[in-house]
């Protein structure tokens, strides 16, 4: 149970909102009292969390059932229950919060990527960013996962991605790849470039994949033209879903959303508990 990478999250998170106890349910609800509750959607979603959301009842209640009617990935409108549970009344109402928290907060990340998925019409990767809330990163990059995007790099360590501060401390493009090659043990090599010189810069440099960073369209497609058969171009600043079929027509693989994680509004999701016959 303690290897799994949700569970020391939300024991934390519990203990933030119990803290020394639920003084309201423990005065007004039995100890053996039991109930079943509903969890609703309110908003247009896509769900995702419900393993976080079961953690959480099953870390206050072990026999708390939660029977899943819509799973992670599941299109849902307003109105339509996710999941029944059934367990002890004071378990589902004092773990309620925490558990709707995180499953409001990972079906707005899923619900915002499918939509970009959807505007991208296949023609364009949906890539998130580090953009993400402390100590959750793994919870929203699979929030993303379940809407459709892929995961860029996980940490500093799973990638190179040289930008506008190392080059600077680097003293050139150049040098900094060439500190790269040296070290990154065959990682490709990406690059920031926020101007087509700079583009020219990495490419000369022997870039694989270069960043785009807050290009203009125009720009952007000089840019891919430049790059077709030498390196991957990802594009990055200023991508909103208006823009993106824009984006996704001028032949560039990849675009990275750092909104997917930071700015997703939260899905509407509630828990309706009812008591169950002694």
């Amino acid at each position: 149970m303690t290897s799994d990478p949700i569970y020391d999250v939300v024991r934390r998170a519990l203990q933030e909102d119990i803290t020394s106890g639920d003084i309201t349910t423990a005065a007004t609800v039995r100890p053996d009292q039991r109930a079943t509750a509903i969890l609703l959607a309110k908003s247009r979603l896509v769900v995702a969390g419900l393993d976080v959301l079961t953690e959480a009842f099953h870390q206050l209640d072990p026999a708390v059932v939660v029977d899943v009617r819509h799973p992670d990935g599941s299109r849902c409108e307003p109105g339509t229950i996710i999941a029944e549970l059934k367990g002890r009344a004071a378990a589902l109402i004092t773990a309620e919060r925490t558990a709707l928290n995180f499953m409001q907060r990972l079906s707005g990340i899923a619900t915002l990527t499918r939509q970009f998925v959807d505007a991208a019409a296949g023609r364009i990767t949906i890539l998130d960013t580090r953009k993400t809330t402390p100590l959750l990163r793994v919870l929203e990059k699979r929030a993303v996962l379940t809407g459709g995007g892929v995961n860029h790099r996980f940490g500093l360590a799973d990638g190179i991605l040289i930008k506008d501060n190392h080059i600077r401390l680097a003293g050139s493009v150049a040098n900094a790849v060439r500190c790269m090659r040296a070290s990154s043990k065959g990682l490709p090599v990406e690059i920031e470039a926020q101007s087509l010189e700079q583009v020219d810069d990495a490419l000369v440099a022997g870039a694989d994949i270069i960043l785009l960073d807050n290009l203009s369209t125009p720009e952007i497609v000089e840019a891919v033209r430049r790059c077709r058969g030498r390196a991957k171009t990802e594009i990055s600043g200023g991508v909103t879903l208006d823009r993106l079929p824009e984006l996704a027509r001028t032949g560039a693989d990849f675009v990275s959303i750092g909104a997917l994680t930071h700015s997703a509004p939260a899905a509407d999701i509630s828990l309706e508990i009812e008591p169950l016959a002694s």
